[in-house]
């Protein structure tokens, strides 16, 4: 374990529903159900092959009047599903994002095949009305698990209804605040003295663990949903060090557990601990939301409530208080996703004594409802002023130049938008002096394996200034 190192040259590199608080009890079956994995390919195939022979089935008529009728109505209901694409982002901009041609094409399948399958309901067999409504689910969820699957966001039924698969996090012995740099080690307690021949000590866990927390709003008041929180196995021992915080906070519509089931959060942080003997962040994904359709923006308004102030006072004290952590700002530092990344770069650069590292995936260029006027009448309470104030580009220009903070700004090479947003961000945070890395996944957009990839390859940059490997 080594202590935090100087960055050497920054560059480019281009490498729910409804949010519930636990899971619901089920029977054996619908627990089988529900935790299939939907999206791995035997899974992703066989509903495919399944699809394909009832498109086949309902497709191929007695006569070749109706052969043509059932093509006509598959080939309009492609077109319509095309069109509603078309509508819903390039006209009305519905999500933000453009969709890609994957989505598209599944939309328009999936709109095909069912147009197909209605046809099939007038002039016919019974048992082919039988087959016809039958497909019509058969064919509804192949198009969601291929839109899914580009998306990389649902890994069960669970995953698609909320529920959260983490139960209450029962906290070891790592609490209070250590007044300390990052050398990790050396903040380990001594073991109590035992004239008793000691017990050989415990093996450290292969992994960490998951589970979800009440994280009290005492100052803000803010209505924010359980938190969930990662401990690594060094912190799971008898004796645990004090250790870095990575706040992690999701996308909008979103939910904090979104961040280690569709993120895989936990998974990236073992795999970096199992080669740093243990050693890694403890990620406290807290609810900068409070509900999966708000967007609070990270900010303090008197419409949304205080979010900000959640997040800097009651989830920091909670984190002082509860767990085993440096006072250290270096030591501390946020990741995000979509709104959860916009946060992450209005944190750590307006609160470079907070943090010292931010790991932005798909971020804004700064808070933001889709619109500058219901942004600043929503957000800042008319004020035109402190909007422009608590843009990254203004903070960036107020704090320069930083003295020790390291940034990572990351979006899929497929979304056009946010790279732009990203490499923005970056140059302008080189500007102020900050450590900047820019990310590029190959072949995502503004999704989830924009998010993971960002995390498995952003981490290791901003690792150093956490104090953790070299």
């Amino acid at each position: 374990m080594s202590l935090r190192d100087r960055r050497t040259e920054p560059g480019i590199i281009n490498c729910p529903l409804l949010q519930r608080d636990a899971p619901t009890a089920r029977g054996p079956p619908l627990n089988w159900l529900l935790t299939l994995r939907i999206d791995k390919p035997p899974f992703l195939i066989t509903l495919d092959v399944l699809a394909g022979a009832l498109v086949l089935y309902l497709l191929i008529r007695p006569t070749w009047r109706r052969t043509l009728a059932g093509l006509t109505a598959a080939v309009a209901g492609g077109l319509l599903g095309w069109f509603v694409v078309w509508l819903c982002t390039d006209v009305l901009d519905l999500f933000g994002v453009a969709l890609t041609p994957v989505t598209t094409l599944w939309t328009a399948l999936g709109f095909g095949s069912v147009s197909l399958a209605i046809a099939n309901l007038f002039r016919s067999r019974w048992w082919r009305k039988v087959i016809a409504a039958f497909s019509i689910p058969v064919f509804l969820a192949a198009a969601f698990c291929g839109i899914n699957a580009d998306f990389g966001a649902y890994r069960n039924g669970n995953d698609v209804l909320g529920v959260v698969p983490y139960g209450a996090l029962q906290l070891h012995s790592e609490r209070g605040e250590v007044v300390a740099g990052t050398d990790w080690r050396a903040t380990a307690d001594p073991a109590p003295a035992d004239p008793a021949p000691a017990d050989p000590p415990a093996t450290l866990p292969a992994k960490g663990e998951v589970g979800t927390v009440r994280i009290p709003a005492t100052e803000s008041r803010f209505p924010a949903r359980k938190a969930v929180v990662y401990l690594p196995p060094v912190a799971l021992t008898a004796n645990p060090p004090a250790l870095p915080v990575l706040y992690a906070l999701s996308g909008q519509p979103g939910a904090p557990a979104d961040m280690f089931t569709a993120g895989r959060v936990a998974a990236v942080m073992d795999a970096f601990a199992a080669k740093h003997d243990g050693y890694a962040p403890i990620v406290v994904a807290p609810d900068q939301l409070g509900g999966p359709g708000r967007n609070p923006m990270c900010v303090d308004s008197r419409d949304y409530g205080d979010s900000a102030t959640y997040l800097l006072t009651d989830v920091r004290n909670w984190v002082r208080s509860n767990l085993r952590v440096s006072s250290d700002p270096a030591g501390w530092g946020v990741f995000g996703y979509s709104q959860g990344a916009t946060c992450a770069v209005q944190f750590a650069t307006g609160r470079p004594d907070l943090f010292g590292s931010a790991l932005a995936s798909s971020s804004e260029l700064g808070p933001t409802l889709g619109n500058e006027a219901l942004t600043i009448s929503t957000g800042f309470g008319g004020s035109k002023q402190a909007y422009e104030q608590a843009q990254p580009s203004a903070l960036l220009k107020a704090h320069a130049p930083y003295r020790d903070s390291v940034m990572v700004f990351g979006a899929g090479a497929n979304d056009a938008k946010y790279s732009g947003f990203a490499r923005t961000l970056y140059r302008e945070a080189e500007q102020a002096r900050v450590h900047a890395y820019l990310l590029s996944s190959p072949g995502t957009a503004h999704d989830w394996k924009t998010v993971r990839y960002v995390l498995a390859h952003g981490f290791p940059l901003i690792a150093p200034q956490l104090g953790l490997g070299s």
